[in-house]
């Protein structure tokens, strides 16, 4: 059986935001937009993490910028300096389901 092709992506699916939704929470940390040595420092910083853990993400962040695109595939177009790659929501991690803010429940 042939697949029709005449409709378009968004036609097919139907209404597309019908199930999305967003939580806008304030985090107590935004790592800056972009990676680099230093973000990546920044980040494990924050974390609280030890020498030997910010060494190694540190030096397979290295190994991931030495690394060329994938030729294979769709076309990927990413901008990873246009990325925030940490956000940290809160002081503390809550242990009950009283400790989770109502916004989010």
């Amino acid at each position: 059986m042939a697949t029709d092709i005449t409709q378009s992506a968004p036609e097919q699916i139907g209404e597309i935001n019908k199930y999305d939704f967003r939580t806008v929470t304030e985090g107590v940390f935004k790592a800056e937009k972009g990676i680099s040595p230093k973000i990546v420092a920044q980040i494990s910083e924050m974390k609280g993490e030890p020498g030997w853990m910010r060494d190694f993400r540190l030096k397979s962040y290295e190994i991931f910028e030495s690394k060329p695109m994938p030729k294979w595939g769709g076309a990927l177009d990413l901008n990873f300096q246009d990325i925030y790659y940490y956000l940290k929501p809160a002081d503390h991690q809550g242990k009950t389901w009283d400790d989770v803010p109502e916004e989010i429940k």
